[in-house]
């Protein structure tokens, strides 16, 4: 029993001392994608305030409004996403189809999910991997405490709380992302719904017109 015991144990070890190179690597991708994130995020807050920044919906509108040049004015949007969704309802209009309208906001809907889903994986990846970073060193560094291996002892808790400082740092600035994106690409999103919603009462009173006319 004994046996079979320290026989679990040694392979428990094994398996976390083959982790600590992953996931060493690991923490230094999620500082390198917080790092993408970061700048795609800082390039995003600059067109949405440099100077004579149109709002979305009046951008949307315009370009609904002549689909033919939809494509220089989409580039005036505040981002990627939502200059790709003022194309797609620009498309919708020159086809006259309300069911495109509606499918352009729901692939709005499932861009912005998917974009946000990048950094709320940071949100969690970052401090689990911060923690099995910190926990794996200490094993060895026990031991090397035992011995009397002072050295080994500092270098493998340097390393240890190195990888909480990255891991903590991923996941609050990550969080702070997902939360700035989300109020943001909200307003973009109502921007793009009432810009729909008037492009359809102008139809609307323009057939009504048209009717009280004949």
């Amino acid at each position: 029993m004994i046996a079979s015991v320290d026989l679990t144990g040694r392979a428990l070890s094994g398996v976390a001392t083959a982790l600590k190179i992953p996931v060493q690597i690991a923490a230094i991708v999620l500082l390198a994608v917080l790092a993408f994130e970061l700048g795609r995020i800082a390039t995003e807050s600059w067109r949405r305030v440099r100077p004579g920044v149109t709002p979305l919906e009046r951008i949307a509108t315009t370009a609904m409004s002549d689909p033919a040049d939809a494509a220089r004015i989409a580039r005036s949007a505040p981002g990627p996403l939502s200059e790709l969704a003022v194309r797609q309802l620009a498309s919708a209009a020159a086809a006259n189809s309300p069911d495109g309208y509606e499918t352009a906001l729901a692939d709005y809907e499932l861009r912005i999910q998917r974009r946000l889903d990048r950094t709320r994986i940071l949100v969690r990846a970052g401090p689990a991997v911060g923690l099995m970073g910190t926990l794996i060193p200490l094993a060895p560094g026990l031991g090397a405490l035992g011995q009397g291996n002072y050295s080994e002892l500092a270098s493998d808790l340097r390393l240890a709380f190195s990888a909480t400082v990255i891991g903590l740092l991923v996941g609050t600035i990550a969080f702070a992302l997902t939360l700035i994106r989300t109020r943001v690409y909200t307003e973009d999103l109502a921007g793009l719904e009432r810009a729909v919603a008037t492009r359809g009462a102008t139809h609307q009173r323009l057939a009504t017109v048209g009717d009280h006319s004949a």
